[in-house]
């Protein structure tokens, strides 16, 4: 693993280190680059703008590894109330909501965390939209999945995510591939171990052309969660050798990240959804951001020495 990454990850867990990032004076202009802000209405004004200029969006209320049900709860609640914001601001079919199953209380109780997203799922039908889990590190791929593989039966586009760094992501990928099926393909975020995850950028990059061919040669809808211009690239490639056209799959590209590329590729017919973070909890996703392309740390780092 590359050690700025192993690094990045580690202050990710420091709370000195948040502290810092969290006071220093211009780290609010800077964390807006990546994150859309704190609130809802940050959030649905985050969503206009894409919307406006041919984007769709998915929207994440930041949190995680919840051990307090209250907690869960104000979770829920969040995107009880955002969902509703879509619907009555008539967002709702071009903006759809991911949700992190730690963070409605997956660590608590199973069972409670499938309640949650349910409710969730219940309110994003009333709103005409979608939700889509998100996944973590690898010791929670099998109860989100099968998370997963309950919410289906009562809401079939209830989407999910695969890890490409994960061994074990093509037979997920290849099994997951059905017809309704939706499901975001990233590398992954997390610091995993070798015995269940590739380490070598080259070795994660094959996986994820491996997984690219397994979900666009089956009858689901494929969303491609990349910023790489050589993935992006072998994406359109293959998805035009398995005959597929624009709008039966999409690219997914972070808030703030490569904003000119979203763009070009809307422009050119391509479905592309922006994944929109906000809340109050914004630290750990934003070292993860930065562990995943550690050349942001530089532009982070500058910015909190220097307004300039």
């Amino acid at each position: 693993m590359n050690p700025l990454r192993t690094l990045i990850l580690a202050a990710a867990g420091n709370d000195t280190i948040r502290r810092l990032v969290a006071t220093a004076p211009v780290s609010r202009d800077v964390v807006r680059r990546f994150v859309a802000g704190e609130t809802t209405e940050d959030a649905v004004t985050a969503t206009k703008d894409l919307v406006a200029a041919g984007l769709s969006v998915t929207l994440d209320y930041l949190g995680e590894d919840t051990t307090d049900r209250a907690q869960a709860e104000k979770t829920v609640q969040a995107y009880l109330e955002l969902l509703d914001r879509l619907r009555a601001d008539g967002l709702a079919d071009r903006a759809e909501v991911s949700v992190k199953l730690s963070a409605v209380g997956q660590a608590l109780d199973e069972r409670l965390a499938l309640d949650n997203a349910s409710r969730i799922c219940a309110a994003a039908e009333q709103a005409g939209t979608t939700v889509t889990l998100d996944m973590e590190d690898h010791t929670t791929t099998d109860s989100t999945l099968g998370i997963l593989r309950e919410l289906r039966r009562t809401w079939p586009w209830a989407g999910g995510v695969l890890q490409a760094y994960l061994h074990r992501t093509f037979d997920d990928a290849t099994a997951l591939a059905t017809e309704g099926s939706r499901i975001r393909l990233c590398k992954g975020a997390y610091k995993e171990p070798d015995t269940v995850a590739h380490v070598a950028p080259h070795e994660v990059d094959l996986a994820y052309v491996r997984c690219v061919n397994a979900l666009l040669a089956g009858d689901g809808y494929p969303m491609f969660a990349t910023h790489d211009p050589r993935l992006v690239e072998v994406i359109g490639e293959r998805a035009r050798w398995y005959g597929r056209k624009p709008g039966s799959y999409e690219y997914q590209m972070l808030y703030g990240v490569r904003p000119e590329e979203q763009r070009r590729l809307a422009g050119a017919g391509e479905t592309v959804r922006v994944y929109i973070p906000y809340g109050e909890e914004w630290y750990g996703y934003l070292m993860r951001r930065m562990a995943e392309k550690p050349a942001n740390t530089a532009l982070f780092l500058r910015s909190l020495v220097s307004k300039s």
